[in-house]
Formats: structure tokens, sequence, C-alpha cells
């Protein structure tokens, strides 16, 4: 491909480079400018000799065969200066990949929806003859209108070098992309950013084994498609829909949404990318500029009069003409400054001479016979002459009164202190007013505040599954945690991944209603093997979720029981047992709950 290809170009006199977007093996990805149709188009470019042009240019053509509102069409192909270039639709919005990335696996209907919207694209294309050949999740894109739109039809499997598409890989991957929206993993055998979908003994896992909740109609679908002749569900499911082509797919997906009114409303109420495409104009040519003549010599520059001093050497900058000068040196000389202010004849503050109030200064005493009073002379007539007044007989030491003052008050604290020590010493407690640690009841009410904490009676457990679809976990269990009897547990449902950041979810968990608001304590927690991680809140309200809720205890049970005491104002009415770590069991990981102990 020719190096100086770059933003900014024209190619083939229509279509203006804005942004290189990717590049690898050889191709380039741009987003163009149509300077025809102003707006904003897709380009691909690969060099003209490069072994896949002549398949890209014969995929274009066959591309724009299919006529689906759901695809990016291709709008122009041909080669020019060296270069194979393919134009498509542009579209905006976020790619599946992406939103999985961003908010998690789908909910089924959900996904049901958005896939059985890409069998039907696809099925169109199979009915002109023409498979897509790389349907990835990087090619499913929900647009900002909510509508599902297919990317790269055919072109797509052209630029990696592939052979023109089948059929039959399109329906496979259509359970892929459907396994991917349900799951967050990627089972099929093209490349992409999407995780893999783990496999066992060379078949991929069911969606269900994967994620908890999953609707089994759509878990058969998937493993029918994907692990063909599994048997069981799948084979029920052939008997009565058409899972070898794209249209049976739409058809099975349509029946499981029903009504799907709402549904790409509330795809644009998401915010994929709320943006417009914006149709830039052509860029204009630059202007030239002519060179100025050079001015003629005057014998005295003009002097050039600003609001604000400034320097000379400085540039000044003319936005209607483009133009720029400098500030020249001043000619003249700077005016000198304005004269001072002549000083008043009496000092601001001197009273008038008829009337003002007096000021009191010291004693002439303690200047000497005679003292001179600034401002006023003592020869001032009467009235407006300092008053001198005597000081008091009893004035002392500059600072004592305050010293006398703090004393006072640091007696008073030290026999406040004292009266403390006294009172408590009295009760049989410490100076500070602690039990003391000998044992021994030196109260009468010393049981009453010193015992253990009564066990809270009557509590009733519910489950807790945020992140399931639906969101139960063993919901008929819930009752043997509570019951009194260590031999009943509630367990949750057995996981092939951990809870935790890399897990499927975060947690799973109890809610517990201790009838009315407690004071709590401690909590005693059994567990079913080991180790198992928790982590207790408390609230007022029964959550739906623990994500905004502070823990008033976290941990890890390395044994089957755990007693974990609260800090002291731990209230609440609603304890829930929120497990973050799942033991490992045979085939998988699996937590469990015996039973849970309140104090308070």
């Amino acid at each position: 491909m020719p190096s100086s290809i770059r933003p900014g170009d024209v190619l083939a006199d229509r279509y203006r480079l804005v942004d290189l977007l990717a590049e690898s093996s050889g191709g380039r990805f741009w987003r163009a400018h149509d300077k025809v149709l102003e707006r904003h188009v897709a380009l691909h470019t690969i060099a003209a000799d490069d072994e896949r042009a002549a398949a890209l240019l014969e995929a274009a053509r066959r591309s724009a065969m299919v006529h689906d509102r759901r695809l990016l069409r291709v709008l122009d192909a041909d080669h020019t200066d060296g270069l194979v270039y393919v134009v498509n639709e542009w579209g905006s919005g976020d790619s599946l990949d992406i939103m999985l990335a961003n908010e998690g696996p789908l909910g089924a209907r959900r996904a049901a929806w958005l896939v059985s919207e890409v069998a039907a694209s696809i099925a169109a294309g199979h009915d002109a003859g023409v498979a897509h050949g790389r349907l990835v999740p990087e090619n499913v894109l929900v647009d900002h209108g909510g509508a599902v739109r297919i990317i790269g039809f055919a072109v797509d499997a052209a630029l990696h070098g592939l052979p023109p598409g089948r059929a039959s890989a399109d329906v496979v991957d259509l359970g892929g992309v459907l396994y991917s929206a349900l799951t967050g993993k990627w089972p099929g055998t093209e490349r992409s950013g999407v995780p893999r979908a783990p496999v066992v003994q060379g078949r991929v896992l069911r969606p269900r084994q994967v994620r908890a909740g999953i609707p089994r109609p759509l878990d058969a679908l998937c493993d029918e498609v994907i692990n063909p002749y599994g048997g069981g569900w799948g084979a029920r499911l052939r008997e009565t829909h058409d899972l070898a082509t794209a249209a049976g797919i739409s058809d099975f997906l349509a029946e499981f949404v029903g009504d799907p009114t709402g549904l790409a409303a509330a795809e644009a109420a998401a915010g994929h990318r709320d943006t417009e495409t914006i149709s830039l104009p052509a860029l204009a040519d630059p202007p030239v500029r002519e060179p100025e003549p050079d001015p003629e010599p005057t014998p005295e520059p003009a002097p050039r009069s600003t609001e604000l001093p400034t320097q000379a050497g400085l540039p000044i900058f003319d936005d209607e003409n483009d133009d720029v000068s400098w500030i020249a040196a001043r000619a003249d000389p700077a005016p000198p400054p304005p004269p001072f202010e002549e000083p008043p004849e009496r000092p601001l503050f001197a009273p008038e001479p008829a009337e003002g109030p007096a000021r009191r200064t010291r004693h002439p005493a303690h200047h000497g016979a005679r003292a001179s009073f600034w401002p006023w002379d003592d020869d001032a007539p009467s009235g407006t002459g300092p008053i001198v007044a005597d000081p008091p007989e009893d004035e002392g030491v500059p600072g004592r009164s305050w010293l006398r003052l703090a004393a006072v008050i640091g007696g008073c604290l030290l026999l406040l202190v004292a009266i403390v020590v006294a009172f408590n010493l009295g009760r049989g407690r410490t100076p500070l007013g602690d039990v003391p640690d000998d044992g021994r009841d030196t109260t009468p009410s010393s049981a009453a505040t010193s015992g253990a904490a009564a066990p809270i009676t009557g509590i009733t457990a519910t489950d807790l599954d945020p992140q399931g679809d639906p969101p139960e976990e063993n919901p008929e269990l819930t009752g043997l945690a509570v019951d009194g009897d260590p031999g009943t547990a509630w367990r949750t449902m057995t996981y092939l991944q951990n809870f935790g950041p890399g897990g499927l979810k975060t947690g799973a968990g109890l809610v517990l209603d201790l009838g009315a608001e407690h004071d709590v304590s401690s909590v005693d927690l059994t567990f079913v093997g080991a180790p198992t991680g928790y982590s207790l809140y408390l609230s007022d309200q029964a959550p739906d979720a623990v994500a905004g809720l502070t823990p008033v205890a976290t941990g890890t049970a390395d044994g089957t029981r755990a007693r974990v005491a609260l800090d002291a104002g731990s209230t609440g009415r609603f304890l829930t047992v929120w497990l973050t770590s799942l033991p490992a069991i045979a085939d998988g990981f699996r937590g469990e709950v015996a039973e849970v102990a309140v104090r308070g």
C-alpha cells in the first residue's frame, strides 16, 4: 500500500480521508467524507497488488446484491492509484463486544431479540445466495436509534483472506452470537475480543453451565447449533423448528420474544454512543498570501496610542487582515508623574477647633515636668487640647488579672476531676469508669451490664441473587439456615467458576429479617465446606442488592464455623449474609449455610 496516503488526502477525487480507525495485515480502515453526497462513509483500502484485492472487489459486488434494512450496504468499490477500496455506509453505535465489555451478559429476552434481528438479516443474504462469512460480535452493531445493523457482509471475510462464506457456517456463528450475548463468552472459531467460552473434552459448555438463570429453550438452541446432535432438548427442538437455516433460527427467537414493541426504543434509551454523525464541509484550499511591498521610509514613526502601557518589540495581531505588526519604541519621552498632593494643614483625625470628642492620654507626670502631646500643643485653645487622666491607684503588673483567671479555672477543673474519680470509685469501678477486670460483681447491676447478649429469635430468611436470571438461588431452602439444626443447610447453585471480580457473579446470599430493629452484637455462622468468603450488611429496609451498602463485617471462614463480633452501634432489622467466595466441590464451586445465629 502506498505509504503516502494519510488523513486529508482525497481518494478517487471524491472521498476525503478523515480518520484512520484501524490498520492490520496490510489493510486500512478509514472514516472518510463523501464530497459528492456530503456524508460520512466507512472506507477499506488494500494495495492493488495484494492477493486479496480481486476477492475483495468480488465480495463487494456480491454484498451489493443483498437488500436489507439491517445491512450497512456497500456503496462503491474500485481501484485507483495502486489501491483497491470498498466504501460502506457509516454506522454510529455500540458493537456487541463493546456492550458485553461495558454491561456484562444481556438479559434473555433482550439477547433473543437482538439475535433474531441478526438472523433475519443473514437469512435475507442467504436468499440472495450470499453468506456473511465472518459473523463475530464485533460485526453486530446497535446504533443510537436502537436498530440492529450488520457490518462487513461478505466483505469482512475477504479482507481477512477467507474464502466466500457458507450458509451453514453462518448458522453456527448465529448460535455463537446468541451464546456470547447470554454468557459474555465467545464459542466461535474466528478471533474476537470477547473472552473464549470454556471447552471440556472438545465440546463447548452449555450456556446454563456458564451462567445461571438462562432459559432452557435458549440454552438448548445454543447447544444444538454449536454442539449438534447432542440429544435431549436440542433433538426435540429440531423436530419442531428448522435450526439448520438462519430463517428457522430467526422464527424460533421471534416466537420466544413475542411482541417486540418497545425493545428498539429501550435500546435507543440505553444510549449507544448517543451522538450524531456530522457531515463535514469540504476543506477549502488555504489562501495564498502575496508578499507585501516594503513600506516607504518616514521621517518619524507615527506615535501609537494604547490604553494600557506596553513594551516595544511586542507583536500586534490584526484579526481582520491576518497581519502582524510590532510595537515601536516611544518617540517622545514619557511625561513626568503628577506632583504629590500638599500635606493637610492638620492631621485627619484632629478634633475641630470648637467641638469634637476629647482624647484621653497619659499623664504628663510620666514624661517629666512638662510634656508635649502630639498632635496638639499644650498651648492649644480650650476644648482642643487633650484630657489628662490620672492612672488608677491600684494599677499593677500588666497581665496579672489573666493569670488569676487562669488559676481559678484550673482549680475548678481539678475539683471536677476529683469528684468524677471519687464517684467512679464509690460505684466499684476504675477511676475512669471501666468495669474492673478481676471478675467480681462490685454492684448489684453488674450482671445486667456485663452478661452475654441474648440470641434473637423469630428470624426468617429469603435468598438474594440480584445478578441471576431469574434472580433466584434455591429459595425453597432458605428456612434451613435459621431452623436451629446445623444438619440442614441452604445452598447456592453449583458454578464452574468461583465468585469474585473474575467470576460470573460478585456474590449471592441470604437476607435475614430480625422482626424489628435490633442492636446486633455478634453473628455465629455455620458453613458446609471451606474456605467460604462472606460479608455482613445491616439495613433498615430489605435490600434487593448489596451495591451501595457498607459492610459491618467481612472475612473468610477457613473452617465450618465463624463467630463475628460487630462494633457497638450496629443496628438494623435486616441482616444480609453475602457469600463472596465459595468452597470447591467435585464438579465446581458451591456455598452452603447450615445455620446463622444472631445475638443482640
